[in-house]
């Protein structure tokens, strides 16, 4: 299952780029979700972000991704973080996150995402949920970076 979604945000692309860090993963999390952060290196490749997630106050599952990729061009900049370790909903994970320039004090931020679970239906129980979740996040980026 793969989807796009794109939210404009005031801010040169590399500032935006930069402040990619331990605060505003925190603040993207949606609302009700119990998620504790056990690890957070940052956004250059090779770095780890490992997250537990909590359901039902009974199920505990551990979330660690690594960035495969991170890289600044002229005009766009990005990082890539691959599951290493999923919950057992998914089998795999791929979130690019691309950040464009949309003039000199605009960026737009790009969540591409890709991911699968073990059972084919359940991808498309899943795909409104995901869907969502990061639809949630446009609000969460307004708010962060045109304050």
């Amino acid at each position: 299952m793969k989807f796009t979604i794109h939210t404009k945000v005031k801010g040169n692309y590399l500032k935006v780029f930069q402040q990619f860090d331990q605060q505003l993963f925190e603040k993207l999390s949606p609302p009700g979700a119990q998620v504790e952060l056990i690890r957070f290196d940052g956004s250059k490749a090779g770095d780890i972000v490992h997250i537990r997630l909590k359901m039902l106050g009974i199920i505990s599952e551990d979330w660690i991704s690594e960035i495969r990729e991170s890289k600044v061009e002229e005009g766009k900049a990005w990082f890539i973080d691959q599951g290493t370790t999923l919950p057992f909903f998914l089998s795999f994970w791929h979130h690019r996150h691309l950040i464009t320039a949309d003039g000199p004090d605009q960026s737009v931020i790009t969540d591409a995402i890709e991911f699968r679970t073990p059972f084919f239906l359940l991808d498309w129980l899943m795909f409104p949920v995901m869907y969502l979740q990061f639809l949630w996040r446009k609000p969460v980026y307004k708010r962060f970076f045109n304050a």
